[in-house]
């Protein structure tokens, strides 16, 4: 059966297919984990006095800043990585590993989101923008985690959770603290769950190129691990939930979305790859429960 081909091969000029394809445009559940934890921080502090238009704006720039903050994560990521991904069955297409780019084109393409991306911040406040500036060096040393420790899941939890803070400050120019840290720390624990889950698609390449992962650090063990970072990521979601006076319809979705985290943990076959990755991207379905959860409650509660 031959290979679907994505929307960059069918409608981008061909010069532009390499760097799309290095920003992983084609592959959007991306963006999507690191504009969940964003839109959920802003949706859960508004109040009454913020109009619906303000709220749509700023999600419309978290999606934005999301879309160019992940696409530089993957270039610096592909840039570090090239020498290893074209030993790596799913990795060794990539523009960087196959040559279709050379590291120079690379590294002129990260600047360009980069530049773009702070372009974005800037139509914030000076909180949200230094948040923003501050989260590039976590961005940039992601990569290089899972040559030092075997919990580099851990260390994308801290970066792609920072939306979380930043949702909040440009929302109302502060950080809500009792709602903003467990609605980060909800993050943390859900991004240990589905990158150790995608994690288990590379564990025999990782193993055999001496590279780390939570994956092969639970080894056997993998799903009670998962289990308790599940319990701790519905945990801490009730409790910002609580602490923002949420009313009942969201709790009814975090039951919905605890039972997606179920299902995905339970049925998750970590010997076969494809599923794995399936179940990975099935993760944005679980941020969009959240999501629904909070604007539910807030209009018909």
């Amino acid at each position: 059966m031959s290979k679907k081909m994505s929307f960059i091969d069918a409608h981008l000029p061909e010069v532009a297919r390499p760097y799309a394809h290095l920003a992983q445009l084609d592959k959007p559940i991306g963006s999507w984990l690191l504009a969940w934890p964003a839109f959920w921080s802003v949706v859960i502090v508004a109040d009454s006095s913020v109009s619906l238009p303000e709220i749509m704006k700023l999600l419309d720039m978290f999606g934005w800043w999301a879309i160019l903050t992940r696409g530089a994560g993957c270039t610096i990521n592909d840039f570090f990585d090239r020498d290893f991904d074209k030993k790596v069955e799913r990795t060794k297409s990539r523009p960087l590993a196959s040559g279709a780019l050379s590291p120079a084109q690379g590294l002129w393409w990260l600047g360009v989101q980069l530049v773009l991306g702070l372009g974005v911040l800037l139509q914030m406040n000076t909180l949200t923008f230094f948040l923003g500036f501050i989260h590039v060096p976590l961005v940039f040393a992601y990569p290089l985690m899972k040559r030092l420790t075997y919990w580099p899941q851990a260390f994308l939890g801290v970066m792609i959770s920072w939306g979380a803070f930043m949702g909040s400050t440009a929302l109302t120019g502060s950080i809500n603290h009792s709602v903003v840290h467990p609605l980060y720390v909800s993050s943390f624990f859900w991004t240990l769950v589905y990158d150790t889950i995608y994690a288990h698609q590379d564990k025999e390449d990782d193993a055999k190129a001496g590279v780390k992962s939570t994956a092969l650090r639970f080894g056997d063990l993998t799903k009670q691990w998962l289990s308790a970072f599940g319990i701790a990521t519905i945990l801490a979601l009730a409790l910002s939930g609580y602490n923002a006076n949420i009313r009942w319809p969201y709790y009814i979705f975090l039951a919905i979305a605890a039972g997606q985290l179920i299902w995905q943990i339970w049925t998750v076959n970590l010997s076969l790859p494809a599923d794995c990755g399936r179940k990975f991207v099935s993760n944005q379905w679980f941020g969009a429960i959240i999501f629904a959860g909070v604007i539910f409650a807030k209009l018909f509660a």
